[in-house]
């Protein structure tokens, strides 16, 4: 999302074809989705309601589930109030009360995972921007170290070890943005060309997160996950 903003502010002439942007018309990158209306267009990742499913797949894992912190950098993510009243909506529905918990840097990190853990009943939903993204390793090894349950939005975050991911397949959606591309350098004009929306979402489970944890699997869970790595 950042970075097509960025370059919108640097070109309203060359054409850009964006993949994983939050919000496209709630943040000016495009006038609509059936129209996109400029230079700009291509497929967008995670819609704001989102938050409910995280929150409903982590109440599937751990049933005792009370209360629920929602981990960001709110200079790297403009969409994160919008999530977060998402998994507030959702909590009300789960008797689960659920928090923002704001990160600027690496310390805060272990700050704010610590203080989580404190509390029994606890569990984790961390937003996917550039912040959490690039620090994904040592947020998995801390919540692993303090036995916190938390979903993250993309794969490739169970893949290094985290309990549970559900999210839009990241190489779908460049492989949709690849024939805009072709069709744009074919002479298209992008201001005609929709912003797709994700064709394919995945959810992954980590069993070796979940025995570190603790946790046991529901069958439903094993039956819908699209991957489980052992």
């Amino acid at each position: 999302t950042a970075p097509s903003i960025a370059l919108l502010q640097a070109t309203r002439m060359i054409p850009i074809v964006f993949v994983v942007a939050s919000d496209p018309v709630g943040l000016g990158i495009v006038q609509s989705l059936a129209r996109p209306g400029g230079n700009a267009t291509g497929v967008y990742s995670l819609e704001p309601s989102m938050g409910g499913k995280w929150l409903e797949l982590l109440k599937d894992i751990v049933p005792d589930l009370r209360r629920v912190a929602v981990i960001f950098n709110p200079d790297a993510g403009p969409l994160a109030p919008l999530y977060l009243h998402s998994v507030e909506t959702a909590g009300a529905l789960f008797s689960v009360e659920a928090t923002g918990t704001p990160v600027h840097e690496t310390s805060d990190i272990e700050r704010a995972i610590s203080s989580v853990a404190q509390e029994r009943g606890s569990g984790l939903i961390v937003l996917p921007d550039v912040f959490t993204i690039s620090h994904r390793k040592q947020i998995i090894a801390l919540t692993t170290q303090h036995r916190l349950p938390t979903i993250y939005a993309l794969r490739y975050f169970a893949a290094d070890g985290g309990l549970l991911s559900y999210g839009p397949s990241p190489l779908g959606m460049i492989r949709q943005v690849g024939s805009y591309v072709d069709r744009i350098l074919k002479g298209e004009d992008p201001a005609n060309l929709p912003v797709q929306g994700p064709t394919k979402f995945e959810l992954v489970l980590n069993l070796k997160a979940t025995k570190a944890l603790g946790l046991a699997v529901p069958d439903k869970l094993f039956s819908t996950a699209d991957e489980v790595i052992e």
